[in-house]
């Protein structure tokens, strides 16, 4: 029996990652702390925190501060073009050369916007994707109505790693993404029953390549649509997952908080 969503239930001993969470937005402002605290009882131990822009880096980094389970990516999302400017790659290099982030991002393609620009969408997205082969960190990547072009960019660049975060391709494309390094990052869209195609992928992919996430505030699970989502809810996207795949949660939460640190190299949890 699920409980109120207020009570989100302790997850034991799993131990969950959220690989994708930006907590350091202004939806957060009013209760940032009760937010970790609550993804702390739910057994969502740490997140990783994707930048947005340059203008945000400082802010995020302060946000992080907050709590030792706090993660910060730095990067440029391609969704808010109109803040980039050609000089926020070389201050991203002095962010990394400086703060050492456990990843890039997030950066990529969307093609879905209007006005998508696409050339100069790629020309801050290719520069990303060379820094983070430079220093040898992970890339937190997003596609959306891309999924193509961000391969075709992974392979030229070539010897990078990373996620495709809120993954809503095809199989193929997500086979193509492994072959590459890559893992998929899956949230709450996979709660939707309508979602068939990426439900099917749950179901069947393996899950050595499989993250979990939230993107909160955005993309809520079923149960929350409408709502501000946020990480205690990452518990509704593994018990989806771990009923899509007829397994146990337990052993779904082990086996992508496993992935989580091998990709971003945090040290185990005791």
């Amino acid at each position: 029996m699920r409980r109120p969503p207020a009570m989100p239930r302790a997850m034991d001993a799993m131990q969950l990652i959220d690989s994708h969470c930006h907590l350091d937005v202004d939806a957060f402002d009013h209760d940032r702390a009760d937010v970790v605290a609550r993804a702390r009882a739910a057994g969502v131990t740490r997140q990783i925190v994707p930048a947005i822009d340059a203008a945000g880096w400082p802010r995020l980094r302060e946000t992080c501060t907050a709590d030792p389970g706090l993660f910060p990516a730095y990067g440029l999302h391609p969704i808010v073009l109109g803040s980039h400017r050609p000089q926020h790659i070389d201050e991203l290099r002095a962010w990394i050369e400086r703060e050492h982030p456990l990843a890039i991002g997030e950066c990529g393609l969307d093609f879905f916007i209007d006005d998508p620009r696409v050339d100069e969408q790629l020309a801050y997205f290719e520069p990303q994707l060379l820094l983070a082969r430079e220093f040898d960190i992970p890339v937190i990547v997003h596609a959306r109505r891309a999924v193509d072009a961000v391969i075709a960019a992974i392979r030229k660049a070539g010897g990078i790693r990373g996620v495709v975060h809120s993954f809503s391709g095809s199989v193929q494309q997500a086979r193509q993404l492994w072959q590459l390094g890559f893992l998929v990052g899956l949230g709450g869209p996979v709660t939707y029953e309508r979602a068939t195609r990426l439900r099917k992928l749950a179901a069947t992919m393996p899950i050595e390549y499989l993250l979990l996430e939230t993107d909160a505030p955005d993309q809520p699970d079923s149960g929350h649509k409408g709502q501000r989502n946020e990480p205690s809810r990452l518990v509704d996207v593994l018990e989806t997952i771990a009923r899509l795949r007829g397994e146990d949660p337990a052993h779904v939460a082990a086996a992508t908080t496993i992935n989580a640190e091998r990709l971003f190299r945090l040290p185990a949890q005791q």
